[in-house]
């Protein structure tokens, strides 16, 4: 995976407040959430990293403060009203406004209806969807008060597509994702309030590590077997969903809110 270095800002988010949920990396390299934190950051966005490991959110705010950046942090479990709540009122409190929203909480869990618990199914789907109903819903006011705001969500092609073994809850809530989006975009697009969510594809992520090894017979098969699934020939990594991120919560993307952004290497367009 590559580990991109600094390079010199364009401003493209200066003075932009930026809520990065999960910011964190889930294991060693980079998650989504914590190259988007650090990119975003480079570009001149003031940072609140939040997580639910403290420890991991920590280590993000260490590297954008190592570049001169600036990155304050929050631990919470954003599946939770209470720990949503107050969150956003502190980074209010804090900074005073929230112009972008960026939701990259995930977690995988393998297993179709008859082989998932109802337990699986439940942990899944609050995570990966419920919690981008709260964000939502404790930031839209504030980004309703200011008549401006950016929200881009995490989703997956898994919503769309089978990608080779059964993820009947992960592809559910990613499916949520996509389709709560789009409400979202309509319903206060007259409030000056972007929604657009990234799609990313095989992403070769800490996330994926663990949780996925098993249903390729092992993590060095699983990277083998998902490289050549692409059809670029290898995954992609955290910095290519971050990279679209960047762009969709730029004002670059001013006139573009409920679209769904797929970074996947032209899987989705194979056959195969």
């Amino acid at each position: 995976m590559t580990d991109h270095t600094p390079s010199p800002s364009t401003g493209r988010l200066a003075g932009k407040i930026a809520m990065v949920v999960g910011a964190g990396s889930s294991g060693e390299g980079w998650g989504n959430g914590k190259a988007a934190a650090v990119l975003f950051a480079r570009q001149g966005a003031t940072i609140f990293a939040v997580d639910r490991d403290a420890h991991a959110a920590a280590a993000t705010r260490d590297i954008i403060e190592a570049e001169g950046g600036t990155c304050e942090t929050a631990q919470a479990d954003v599946s939770r009203d209470t720990d949503v709540a107050a969150m956003v009122a502190a980074c209010l409190t804090r900074f005073g406004c929230i112009d972008i929203l960026h939701n990259n909480v995930g977690i995988s869990e393998t297993g179709g209806p008859v082989e998932a618990s109802e337990d699986s199914w439940n942990r899944v789907i609050a995570i990966n969807q419920t919690s981008v109903f709260l964000t939502c819903k404790h930031v839209l006011p504030a980004m309703i008060a200011q008549r401006a705001g950016a929200i881009v969500n995490v989703a997956s092609i898994a919503a769309s597509r089978y990608i080779g073994f059964p993820y009947a809850a992960y592809s559910a809530s990613k499916g949520a994702v996509v389709a709560m989006t789009r409400n979202i975009a309509l319903q206060y697009a007259s409030h000056g309030i972007r929604a657009n969510c990234v799609s990313p594809g095989l992403m070769n992520t800490p996330m994926i590590r663990k949780p996925l090894a098993g249903a390729y017979g092992g993590e060095q098969e699983m990277i083998a077997k998902r490289d050549a699934q692409s059809p670029t020939g290898r995954m992609g990594d955290a910095w290519d969903t971050a990279h679209a991120a960047l762009f969709l919560a730029s004002d670059e993307a001013r006139y573009i809110t409920a679209h769904e952004l797929v970074v996947d290497g032209g899987l989705t367009a194979s056959c195969v």
